[in-house]
């Protein structure tokens, strides 16, 4: 109940009781049979009320005995006539036991009422012959009309918030002629009385009953058409309800979004005064404003991030579609315009028509506001929820722009009031949830039978073998990282293929934050994290289709410019912002399956391009490879066919440190990277063992052909790295031959012949490259092309440098 009318009924019942403990303290009666008839006869009239289709309340026919009462007796006596009638209708066959407010209500208004009527039936300026007693009754049947049924609508209008004049002559004014009636009744019985006697007036009772039971088959018939009709609003109610449900199995978010919609819509439609119509259409169309993006791809709905120009085009269509859709539903109000045009603008750039201003429906320019305000507030697959206080400004901001002036006004004075409302009622009902997390389990295969997945494994083995080529159209940068991870990826452990994509991607694509995740059992996991949150990040188990890197995984598409927040789990306390404003993420395919996502973070907006995310592409279906390739590896027991030299990792770390060091000391620094020519005729022809006793042999004699300062690693399999400070190329020439000799003196030792060669490519530091990466990719071309040298000829030549 609002505070106005609260204060309304306060005064009502105030004044009368004031009016009642006034008079019935000076009750007294000339002839007591004549008043406990009357009195009799208004009580027992009382029951016989007529039931009001349209509101809730009753009229009873009592009133014709009481108006015969101001015509016969005294105003004390007709107050205690009036008052115990009134007490009687509240309580004798009422459906339900009104409370002590709604009883204290209706005898101080019944007060009033007949002293009105009273004071007015007796005024000197209607005393007069040629009014006579029915002009005057006539007069006091008005009056009490009017009071009596003005009151009741005046409390009904304010605690509805409806307007009183529109509500008074819809469900009362109808029933004047009632009391007009019932007046001339009353004329009738006093013509009896003064030429017969007042007894003998009675006998009009059996007319009051044909009367009362006239309007009570009336009124019967008007409810049932009453109920008729909300049998019939019900059920177009309950299909609005199951489109409403319809639209939730494809946007998720919209669930609790409608039923909140709706409550702010409804009460801005009051509060601006909407008709019956146009309100019966908002309450439609703001469950269903939305039924349109039925025919739009889901991934574009579900999508965590910015939509493309082509996305936003598909999505434009929505409001059309919508309004498609419900014109066939034949809604006996406009529904299908509001749908239409709840995406249009007050100035005239919305969709899809361009209306402007007036032009647009009121419905639409209520849905509009209101749409944007609970959107802003409520969390979204690509951006948090504002603080509600926020999202107000931001839609204050756009009036007389995006919103209509008139509604913004209403929501800036009433939207904490609206909100309160909208959270008990989606609390108290709610429309409910569709079963689409359902598994169902009965069901071997389709008719159609299952789509083969698999493929041929020699065109599996094509596939992870692609060259350079493949991403020949990107920067120098990513080939470098593609030719490297070439080289060393069957070496190097899932950590440090990812440790070095992590620096090397640094250089092209610049991020604060940079994780990849592996899908495991419909999660994902974070493989590898480094930069700005990067404990936070570690700690992630986002399902996939969840948040923004689990819609990427789920759909198989990329993201840019997506926002960080939204990671499941990420801020955990809905009141903190992260720093990170932007996100790149990739799917990494493998087989056609996505195994998992690549995502770059950057704390500035809109902070990545169309170029970044085609280069991030480029190199996603190698890395995806590459961690498979890894990953498999891992599962394998452990060689030491190497003599337990550094690996690869190792190599890493101590490349960078020694650029570091000749960079401060304006030094040099040379690298040798090797491969053993034939290795793998040696593993056929003598078997594995005998290629793992190669190995050691080789690791052992190298080692003590290297000089103390000299840093020697196994890459993995056959390869074989040496970095070596302060060595010219003509000494790093001799090391590479002596190298070779002991390779071969290693396999005439365990086969029995020195067949067996040695491909070598030297870089120096910085002539050849200025990074670790860098070094190694050229090394590895280097080593690369003199191996193809060698097999070009019959007679091998000594190693040269390339």
């Amino acid at each position: 109940m609002s505070k106005k009318a609260a204060l309304y009924i306060g005064g009502v019942i105030l004044a009368g009781f004031a009016v009642l403990a006034y008079e019935l303290a000076g009750l007294h009666t000339t002839n007591l049979i004549r008043f406990l008839v009357f009195f009799v006869v208004t009580v027992g009239t009382a029951r016989l009320k007529v039931r009001l289709p349209g509101v809730t309340g009753a009229v009873s026919i009592h009133f014709m005995f009481v108006l015969a009462a101001i015509a016969n007796l005294s105003l004390p006596e007709v107050l205690a006539s009036a008052v115990a009638a009134a007490l009687v209708q509240c309580y004798w066959g009422a459906a339900k036991r009104p409370n002590w407010i709604q009883v204290s209500f209706n005898v101080a208004d019944s007060a009033l009422a007949f002293s009105a009527a009273y004071v007015t039936y007796h005024a000197g300026m209607l005393n007069q012959p040629d009014v006579g007693v029915i002009g005057r009754l006539m007069t006091a049947a008005v009056v009490l009309f009017t009071v009596n049924t003005g009151s009741v609508a005046v409390v009904i209008a304010l605690t509805e918030r409806k307007p009183v004049w529109p509500l008074w002559r819809d469900c009362y004014f109808w029933s004047f002629p009632y009391y007009l009636a019932g007046a001339t009744l009353v004329v009738g019985m006093n013509y009896i009385s003064g030429r017969v006697g007042w007894l003998t007036a009675l006998s009009i009772l059996p007319v009051v009953q044909v009367m009362y039971r006239s309007y009570r088959l009336h009124f019967g018939r008007l409810e049932t058409e009453k109920k008729h009709a909300e049998e019939l609003a019900s059920l177009h109610l309950r299909t609005i309800e199951a489109l409403a449900l319809a639209i939730d199995a494809k946007d998720h978010t919209t669930h609790g979004h409608l039923e909140r919609v709706q409550v702010y819509a409804m009460e801005t439609g009051k509060e601006l005064g909407l008709s019956p119509e146009e309100m019966q259409a908002l309450q439609a169309a703001s469950l269903l404003h939305d039924i349109g993006k039925l025919a739009v791809p889901e991934h574009i709905i579900a999508k965590p991030g910015k939509l493309t120009q082509e996305e936003f085009e598909k999505m434009k269509i929505h409001p059309i579609v919508g309004a498609e859709i419900l014109e066939r539903v034949e809604f006996p109000y406009a529904v299908a315009p509001v749908v239409r045009s709840h995406h249009e603008k007050w100035n005239g750039t919305g969709y899809p028509d361009g209306l402007k201003g007036e032009q647009i429906p009121i419905g639409a320019r209520i849905l509009s506001a209101v749409d944007c305000l609970d959107a802003l507030a409520s969390d979204r697959q690509y951006r948090r929820a504002l603080p509600l206080d926020d999202a107000m400004k931001v839609v204050s901001a756009d009036a007389g722009k995006a919103f209509d002036p008139r509604v913004v006004q209403v929501l800036e004075r009433r939207y904490r009031e609206f909100e309160k409302m909208a959270t008990q009622a989606t609390t108290a009902q709610s429309i409910g949830k569709l079963s689409t997390d359902v598994k169902v389990e009965r069901g071997d295969a389709p008719d159609a039978g299952f789509e083969s997945t698999a493929e041929p494994a020699g065109q599996r083995l094509a596939a992870s073998a692609d060259p350079v080529e493949a991403i020949a159209a990107t920067h120098q940068e990513v080939q470098s990282l593609y030719e490297l991870a070439q080289a060393v990826s069957g070496a190097m452990r899932l950590s440090d293929i990812l440790s070095m994509l992590a620096v090397r991607i640094k250089h092209w694509i610049p991020y604060d934050a940079l994780a990849v995740y592996l899908v495991r059992n419909d999660v994902l996991e974070p493989a590898y994290v480094t930069g700005d949150d990067a404990r936070l990040f570690s700690s992630l188990a986002i399902p996939v289709g969840e948040g923004l890197s689990g819609w990427v995984a789920e759909s198989h598409k990329p993201i840019m410019n997506g926002n960080p927040s939204v990671e499941p789990g990420y801020l955990k306390d809905p009141g903190t912002f992260s720093k990170l404003n932007s996100a790149l993420a990739v799917p990494l395919d493998h087989d056609d399956a996505v195994i998992g996502v690549l995502a770059l973070y950057h704390s500035g907006r809109d902070a990545y391009s169309r170029d970044q995310l085609r280069a991030l592409q480029a190199v996603s279906g190698k890395l995806a490879a590459t961690i498979v390739v890894a990953l498999g590896r891992e599962l394998e027991p452990a060689s030491d066919s190497a003599g337990s030299l550094p690996d690869a990792r190792a190599l890493f770390l101590h490349l960078d440190a020694g650029i570091a060091r000749c960079q401060r000391d304006a030094s040099t620094l040379g690298v040798v990277v090797c491969d053993i020519d034939r290795f793998k005729t040696v593993n056929e022809r003598y078997g594995q063992l005998a290629g793992d006793q190669l190995l050691r042999s080789v690791a052992s004699q190298l080692r003590q052909a290297c000089r103390a300062s000299d840093y020697l690693a196994h890459l993995g399999g056959d390869e074989f790295a040496v970095v070596m400070a302060d060595l010219s190329r003509s000494a790093a020439e001799q090391r590479m031959q002596d190298f070779e000799r002991i390779v071969r003196e290693a396999a005439l030792g365990v086969c029995g012949s020195d067949q067996v060669t040695l491909s070598c490519g030297y870089v120096q530091f910085p002539a050849d490259g200025a990074t670790t990466e860098q070094l190694l990719a050229e090394a590895d071309r280097r080593m690369q092309k003199h191996k193809q040298e060698r097999r070009s000829v019959q007679s091998l030549p000594d190693p040269v440098l390339a």
